[in-house]
């Protein structure tokens, strides 16, 4: 049990960073009105998480979309595309229903670019309406952990929010390896008008 905790801790702590993050590239826009409870909360993250990875996945020419900065690890594309499987995997849960995906090849094994923003653009389909459709109640409520127990579904949907913020911090690093821009930063750049200042890798990577 100590380290189930554990590891939800770290998960927790990579939702609340990639939140301060979303905060930051957000800074330009006006203040939220009214207090956010835990639903409102959630969607926020998950509208931001989602254009971060959608934009990702989108972003590495094609040449360089299977890049590997060591070749022990997943390529740029295979980053996305583990993104995708999971996503299928958790949001089923939090939905409580089968995963439409069990049983079929990983999209890891996917081979191009359009494959994978494709693969992406599906995950977050089949995601969206669990968000959406979410209430401070509805949140609260217990479901199956997948493995005998049960949780509350804030807890899942911080799992793919965790997971998802920590797959896209580590695609930062391979963007910026080939000279990229990631997307939260480009927006930050927007919001404080650097964009066309002329800045230090002002329109690099753009398609």
């Amino acid at each position: 049990m100590t380290r189930y905790f554990e590891v939800l801790m770290n998960r927790l702590f990579t939702v609340f960073s990639g939140i301060v993050l979303a905060a930051s590239a957000a800074a330009a826009q006006p203040p939220p009105q009214g207090p956010v409870g835990t639903a409102q909360g959630l969607q926020r993250s998950y509208a931001q998480t989602k254009n971060n990875i959608t934009l990702s996945a989108e972003k590495m020419p094609e040449a360089d979309y299977f890049f590997k900065p060591t070749p022990d690890i997943r390529g740029y594309g295979q980053l996305w595309a583990h993104v995708a499987d999971a996503q299928f995997g958790q949001c089923s849960g939090a939905k409580g229903v089968p995963n439409p995906r069990q049983g079929q090849p990983s999209f890891e094994a996917l081979t191009t670019k359009a494959e994978i923003v494709k693969a992406v653009a599906d995950s977050f389909a089949f995601c969206d309406d669990v968000f959406s459709s979410l209430t401070d109640a509805s949140a609260a409520e217990m479901i199956s952990n997948g493995r005998g127990g049960q949780q509350s579904r804030v807890v899942a949907l911080l799992g793919v929010l965790g997971h998802d913020s920590e797959m896209y911090g580590i695609g930062t690093v391979y963007l910026r390896l080939k000279g990229q821009i990631p997307p939260s930063t480009e927006l930050f750049m927007r919001g404080r008008g650097a964009a066309g200042g002329g800045q230090r890798g002002d329109g690099r990577g753009r398609q």
